[in-house]
């Protein structure tokens, strides 16, 4: 199988080439209408509003049987759960807390799904948290999108795993698939040559309005290409996936009170951004259509795309490899070392 490491790196000009063909010239790839979830169970993030409903909208339009509505307010949860219920009244849907802010909530919601679901089939990751100024999680200490993002996603992501393993399809391996971002391929990433590196990316003079979000995303990328080489695809399929600039979300909220900046991120939306529809496509595609070819991959516009060209250099490599000594370090109280080294057995 070819996956994104082994492809030649993109040296294309993210703007105006890759952007303007990501947006406007790559075709939706939907399912086969004969794709049948029943029997199946989904936890989709962030699924009350924005690419996260649409994602779980389409998953019940394909049959799914069991619903996890993992959102960090559970009345704005259950207001989403309760159209969902009226469109598809035979589906089972549940609203489960999560917040990303908090590893205690990170560890309890891996707990509940352990103890209280028998079957998980598909994992979905709709996590964009774009900051516009400089704020942490109390809780962490973290920069918050850097905790959101990266942090407390790629935590639940290792704590899933042998769950998903144990609990996945018979026969078959679950999927997971977490939201990345083409704008990794143009990142700057001034902080790369700090170590240790964790500190610089909660430092708030290296906060870049522009850059932060973007690197939160490559941190992604980088810790997938290691973790990929403990996870069998076989058990379960993991893999990132670019849903493109997408109109009418929630991923710009902090621009609420800068009026005319965000009347100029409407208009740009409406111009070019894909709906919600098309952009949760994506992750459709991503859980439901590409199978094992899809491992580790970083898929944008619906295909097999390359990581950014800095991963595949020498520098690259002595920052992946960084990334992943500090994320475990990060984590050692949740024992994720023993969670990844189960997956090899």
């Amino acid at each position: 199988m070819v996956g994104s490491k082994d492809l030649e790196p993109s040296i294309t000009p993210f703007f105006p080439n890759t952007f303007l063909s990501n947006q406007f010239m790559a075709r939706a790839q939907l399912p086969p209408r004969n794709t049948d979830l029943s029997g199946k169970t989904a936890i989709v993030t962030g699924s009350n509003v924005g690419m996260g409903y649409e994602a779980a909208m389409q998953l019940l339009g394909l049959k799914l049987s069991h619903l996890i509505v993992a959102v960090r307010s559970v009345d704005k949860g259950e207001t989403a759960a309760a159209t969902m219920r009226k469109r598809y009244p035979t589906a089972q849907i549940e609203v489960w807390q999560l917040d990303l802010c908090s590893y205690e909530s990170v560890q309890a919601f891996a707990k509940q799904v352990d103890t209280k679901l028998k079957r998980i089939d598909i994992v979905i990751f709709n996590t964009g948290r774009a900051r516009f100024t400089y704020g942490k999680c109390d809780s962490t200490g973290h920069e918050e999108s850097f905790q959101v993002n990266y942090l407390s996603t790629i935590l639940l992501t290792v704590l899933l795993l042998p769950i998903l393993k144990a609990k996945g399809p018979p026969g078959q391996p679950a999927h997971l698939t977490i939201s990345s971002a083409a704008l990794t391929l143009d990142t700057k990433f001034v902080q790369k040559d700090k170590n240790p590196l964790f500190p610089a990316l909660n430092d708030p003079t290296n906060f870049d309005r522009g850059d932060t979000y973007r690197v939160t995303k490559l941190l992604g990328q980088m810790f997938l290409w290691s973790l990929v080489d403990h996870v069998s695809a076989n058990d379960v399929i993991i893999n990132l996936a670019d849903p493109g600039f997408v109109r009418g979300t929630n991923f710009a909220r902090d621009l609420a009170d800068a009026k005319v900046v965000n009347a100029i991120f409407t208009v740009f939306g409406l111009i070019a951004g894909r709906s919600p529809k098309v952009g949760a496509s994506c992750y459709i595609d991503a859980v439901v259509t590409k199978g094992k070819e899809s491992h580790g991959c970083f898929l944008m516009s619906w295909k097999v795309h390359p990581f950014p060209a800095y991963l595949y250099t020498p520098e690259g490599k002595v920052v992946i490899q960084r990334v992943w000594d500090e994320t475990l370090a990060e984590f050692d109280f949740a024992g994720v070392r023993s969670a990844i080294e189960s997956m090899k057995a």
